[in-house]
């Protein structure tokens, strides 16, 4: 394997830059492997992922192997994981469909930068089962539920957010099947299910969540919406959660700009080829970076530029920085996986047009 270096978006930010961002978050990384959001504060497996991930975009392998390593650990039989950890133990002990699912994407990352055969077959378990405990909670129609509760009983609704990332988190699991030589049908048939439920039935499968900007673009992130349609649909309301200069709005009736959700609307907009916009909104983000650290501010408030949560430079938010900068440096193995849906999933596209 060559030796992986950060990517850099030439007039934005340097591969130095993304380097201490990486390097940032191994700093707050626990001897066990955690990565919480901040120091002393919890972790969920999503964003636990999330940071794991963009260790390895920065080379930090065996931190991201360690980091892979406690959610193995903690996995319960049915394949789940809670909702929130803390170093000593659980904080929330429901169980999020979307937040199980991760650990996928986040192999299917790993393996497409280092193609550690050994790693994937180690992994493959725990993803199998974690993909078992989502899909269990699908409902005929194709959207999954968004929870259990502790008890194991089901929470009544789904949400388009999760369920859009959960359409990307098992297409990358059954392109680790297909590695492995593990045929997965049912898998297959699920994510097909899924993401014609996204396209086609989204009013009536979804609980509305219309002011927050995740259900906006989080269906064309998830790879569910693409071409005309998807484009279609992040110019609808660009506009409603866009703010000029500053980023994406976290919900629309309030000032409330996060670096996270504009990274993740910077994946969304190359995911369709619209590169320039990509790359406004990208450079839009550096406004938030806190020189010396490479950490970013979690959310600001305009016009009086106070922070959300109060002074919180998050490991998620850096993480974000992070894929949306390999995503739009475009030269490694890992850097089209939020955007190149064609190209790494073509078989289960294909399926879902059908």
């Amino acid at each position: 394997m060559s030796p992986i270096s950060a990517p850099e978006v030439p007039g934005i930010v340097t591969a130095a830059e993304i380097q201490e961002t990486v390097d940032a978050i191994a700093e707050w990384q626990l001897p066990s492997g955690m990565i919480p959001w901040t120091p002393g504060g919890h972790a969920d497996p999503w964003n636990h992922v999330e940071a794991a991930m963009a260790l390895t975009v920065g080379g930090r392998i065996a931190e991201a192997e360690r980091a892979y390593d406690w959610l193995v650990g903690l996995q319960l039989d049915d394949g789940s994981w809670h909702q929130y950890y803390v170093e000593d133990g659980i904080e929330d002990d429901k169980f999020d469909a979307n937040v199980v699912a991760y650990i996928a994407a986040g192999v299917f990352q790993h393996w497409l930068a280092t193609g550690d055969r050994g790693f994937v077959e180690s992994l493959w378990p725990t993803v199998e089962k974690a993909v078992d405990f989502v899909l269990d909670l699908q409902q005929p129609r194709g959207e999954i539920l968004w929870a259990r509760h502790a008890d194991g009983t089901p929470w009544p609704f789904a949400l388009l957010t999760g369920s859009s990332s959960i359409h990307h988190s098992v297409r990358c699991a059954i392109e680790l099947a297909r590695e492995l030589g593990h045929d997965r049908p049912d898998w297959e048939l699920s994510v097909a299910r899924l993401g014609d439920t996204i396209r086609n039935h989204e009013a009536d499968a979804f609980a509305p969540k219309h002011r927050w900007a995740m259900d906006w673009y989080y269906p064309v992130l998830g790879g569910a919406l693409l071409g005309d349609r998807g484009r279609a649909r992040l110019a609808e309301r660009f506009d409603t959660f866009v703010d000029d200069g500053r980023g994406v709005r976290c919900v629309k009736d309030r000032p409330w700009i996060t670096a996270a959700e504009t990274c993740e609307c910077v994946m969304a907009h190359l995911a369709l080829g619209e590169r320039a916009t990509a790359e406004e909104l990208f450079s839009w983000v550096q406004q938030y970076r806190v020189e010396g650290s490479g950490r970013y501010w979690t959310g600001t408030v305009f016009p009086d530029l106070s922070r959300f949560p109060a002074n919180e430079q998050s490991t998620y938010t850096a993480a974000a920085v992070v894929l949306a900068a390999d995503a739009l440096d475009g030269t490694s193995p890992t850097s089209g996986i939020f955007t190149d849906h064609e190209d790494l999933f073509a078989q289960v596209i294909d399926l879902n047009d059908e």
